[in-house]
C-alpha cells in the first residue's frame, strides 16, 4: 500500500488528485463542526449519551460525530446512500428505469439525476421528523416556525453539500467520493473508540492485566481486518474459451479468458439493509420516548449475547437470517447468469465441458448460489465478532464489523483505481515514444 502511494505521488496528474481529495476532506470534517444557529446542543447531546442501541452508534460513526454534536452535517450522506440502494432496486420493477440502466452513459445520468432528487426529498423527510420531532422537547432554543424551517433548510443543505462534494470527489479526485467521506467519517471516530477501549479494560489495571487486554485487542482487531481483506479479493475464476473464426486470411480468437465471481458479491450492502430493517423499530420507539419490550429490546445489538438476558439474543438470529437473505437478494439483481450466458454464445465463447445456453446459465447459478453462501458466512463472522466482543465484555464502541468492512473495502478500491492510473499512464508513454 505504501509502495503503491510512494509511487503515485511521483505522477503530477495523480499528486493532484490526491491533493484535491484532501481538500474536499478538509472541508467535510470542517463542517461536521459547525453547529446550527439556534439549536440547542447540549440536549441533544444529552439525549444521544442516554441511547445505548447499537443503530445510533452506527449511525454516528458514519457520519464522524456529527448527528450527536448535531452540527450542519448531520445527516452525512446517509441520505444519498440510501436513494442509491433504492433506485438500485427500482430498476427490476421499473422497466423505464431498467432501460435507462442499459442505454450507457445517458441513462447513467438520468439515474445520477433521480438519485439526486430522491436524496434531497429523503433529507428533507429526515430533518423534518428530526426537528419537529425533538424541537418541543428542548432541540430548539426557541420552537416557532423560523427556527424549525431554518434547522430544516440547513440539514438538508448540508447533505445536499456532501452529495456534491462526494461527486467531485469522484471527477476530480481519486477513488469514490461518496465512500471516500464515509471513509473519513468512520476513521474520525477511530480515536475516541481507542480511548474508550483503553479507559475500560487497561487504565487502572497491573501492568501484566493491562499488557494481555492491550495484546488481546490488538490481535482481534489485526485478524478482523485481515479476514476481511482476504474475503475482499476472495473470487471465483470460471476459465471462458473462445472459438476461432475467420476474418479474410485469417483465424481470429480461440483465446483463452476467465469470468471472475467475487466470493462477497454484495460488499457490506447485506449487512446494512439488515441493519436499516430491524433498527427502523428501535429508532423510531427511541424517538417516541418507548424503551420497549422483548420484541424491541431483541432488535437492538446492544443487548445481543448479553448472559444476563440471553432471551434478547433471538435477535442475533434473525440478523444472522436477513444477512444471508440480502446476500442472495443483491446478488440476484447484480448478475444475471442468464445474460452472461447468453453475451458468452453471441461472442463464440463457452466453458469448457459446459454446453453453451441454458447449461451455462444453470452452472454459474450453481456456482453463484455456493460462493454467495461463503460470502454471506464471512460476512456473518465478522459483523458478529464485535456483537459478542460488546456483549461479554460490554465493550460498546462506534467502529463494527460493518465500519471494518468499509474502512477496508475502500482503502483497497482507491488503491486499485490509483495503479490502473498509473498502469494507462506508463502505457500512453510507451505509446507516445
Amino acid at each position: 500500500m505504501f509502495k503503491t502511494l510512494r509511487n503515485a505521488l511521483k505522477v503530477e496528474e495523480i499528486r493532484k488528485r490526491l491533493f484535491f481529495t484532501f481538500l474536499m476532506l478538509i472541508v467535510v470534517r470542517a463542517g461536521s463542526q459547525l453547529p446550527i444557529p439556534g439549536v440547542n446542543r447540549d440536549y441533544f447531546a444529552q439525549w444521544f449519551a442516554s441511547q445505548n442501541g447499537d443503530a445510533f452508534n452506527f449511525f454516528n460513526a458514519i457520519t464522524g460525530g456529527s448527528f450527536s454534536e448535531l452540527s450542519v452535517f448531520a445527516l452525512s450522506i446517509t441520505p444519498y446512500i440510501t436513494s442509491s440502494i433504492i433506485v438500485q432496486l427500482l430498476t427490476i420493477a421499473i422497466p423505464k428505469l431498467e432501460e435507462w440502466q442499459k442505454d450507457g452513459e445517458d441513462g447513467r445520468k438520468k439515474l445520477t439525476k433521480l438519485t439526486r432528487y430522491l436524496t434531497v426529498g429523503l433529507a428533507l423527510i429526515q430533518a423534518a421528523s428530526m426537528t419537529i420531532g425533538f424541537g418541543r422537547q428542548g432541540l430548539l432554543q426557541e420552537y416557532n416556525f423560523i427556527n424549525c424551517a431554518s434547522t430544516i433548510i440547513t440539514l438538508v443543505a448540508g447533505s445536499a453539500i456532501l452529495m456534491w462534494i462526494g461527486e467531485r470527489i469522484t471527477e476530480k479526485g481519486e477513488g469514490n467520493g461518496i465512500s471516500i467521506i464515509l471513509l473519513i467519517n468512520i476513521l474520525s471516530r477511530l480515536p475516541a473508540d481507542f480511548t474508550s477501549l483503553y479507559n475500560q479494560f487497561m487504565n487502572g489495571k497491573t501492568i501484566p492485566r493491562a499488557v494481555l487486554a492491550g495484546v488481546i485487542i490488538a490481535a482481534i482487531i489485526i485478524a478482523v481486518v485481515v479476514f476481511v481483506v482476504v474475503l475482499s479479493n476472495a473470487e471465483r475464476r470460471i476459465p471462458v474459451q473462445y472459438s476461432q473464426k475467420m476474418q479474410g486470411r485469417k483465424n481470429v480468437g480461440g483465446q483463452g479468458s476467465v469470468i471472475p465471481l467475487k466470493v462477497n458479491t454484495a460488499g457490506v450492502i447485506p449487512i446494512i439493509f439488515a441493519q436499516s430493517i430491524m433498527q427502523v423499530p428501535v429508532i423510531i420507539s427511541a424517538f417516541m420516548g418507548h424503551e420497549g419490550g422483548v420484541i424491541l429490546k431483541g432488535l437492538s445489538q446492544s443487548n445481543w449475547c448479553n448472559k444476563d438476558n440471553l432471551v434478547y439474543s433471538w435477535g442475533l438470529i434473525l440478523y444472522i437470517v436477513l444477512v444471508i437473505a440480502f446476500a442472495y437478494f443483491y446478488t440476484s439483481i447484480t448478475f444475471n447468469p442468464l445474460e452472461v450466458a447468453d453475451n458468452m454464445k453471441k461472442q463464440g465463447g463457452f466453458i469448457p465441458g459446459i454446453r453453451p445456453g441454458k447449461p451455462t446459465s444453470d452452472y454459474l447459478n450453481d456456482i453463484l448460489n455456493h460462493i454467495i453462501f461463503i460470502g454471506a458466512v464471512g460476512l456473518i463472522i465478522v459483523a458478529v465478532i464485535p456483537i459478542i466482543f460488546n456483549g461479554v465484555f460490554g465493550a460498546s464502541v462506534s467502529f463494527a464489523g460493518t465500519s471494518i468492512i468499509i474502512i477496508v473495502g475502500v482503502i483497497i478500491e482507491t488503491l486499485k483505481q490509483i495503479e490502473s492510473q498509473m498502469v494507462v499512464r506508463y502505457y500512453k508513454g510507451f505509446l507516445s515514444d
